[in-house]
């Protein structure tokens, strides 16, 4: 699952596979709305990792828990990639993605925030996006993921740059339809 927020943390896009996990209206977790869905034990490792990675603009990563429409919650890993714009370099904001994590190991896993590298978990059938853009910005991240990992750093910029075009397409996608911030 795809999300894009501004340079301000701000979420300007998230994929509709949020409403079958969350019960929320994509429309509604804009800006911070989506924090309703967060369990109140891992809100503060979340929106403390979001907030130290925008002042670094810095990528990140978090594992925490996502209340599901019948209240009951589910671990989740997330992160993000910071966007610098075309011009200036200026830092723009984050394409991230959401990712399910396996069912049944909650009693050994804790909320936990990282800023610096994100490694986006291996894919979760009820987290697989659901239209090409958001495939294709999916692939992307996990491409950015491998190249820092295994080399190839020469193809970043490039890269990069792909993400920002794949971001911007997301967020003129939702900004096409009315939406609610926070």
């Amino acid at each position: 699952m795809i999300f894009v927020t501004d340079a301000q943390g701000q979420c300007i896009h998230i994929s509709r596979e949020w409403m079958v996990l969350t019960g929320q209206e994509p429309t509604a977790a804009l800006g911070r709305g989506w924090a309703a869905c967060v369990h109140p034990d891992d809100i503060k490792t979340v929106t403390d990792t979001i907030d130290a990675a925008r002042v670094a603009a810095a990528e990140f990563s978090f594992r925490c828990r996502l209340l599901k429409p019948d209240g009951t919650a589910r671990w989740f890993g997330a992160g993000g990639v910071p966007s610098f714009g075309m011009e200036g370099g200026r830092f723009i904001g984050y394409l991230g993605s959401i990712t399910a994590l396996a069912e049944g190991a909650t009693d050994i896993i804790a909320a936990y925030g990282n800023v610096e590298r994100f490694v986006p978990p291996s894919p979760h059938a009820s987290t697989t996006p659901s239209c090409a853009l958001d495939l294709v910005a999916d692939h992307l991240l996990m491409a950015h993921a491998l190249i820092e990992k295994d080399g190839g750093k020469e193809a970043l910029p490039d890269l990069r740059r792909a993400l920002f075009k794949v971001g911007v397409a997301l967020a003129e996608r939702t900004m096409e339809s009315p939406r609610r911030l926070n």
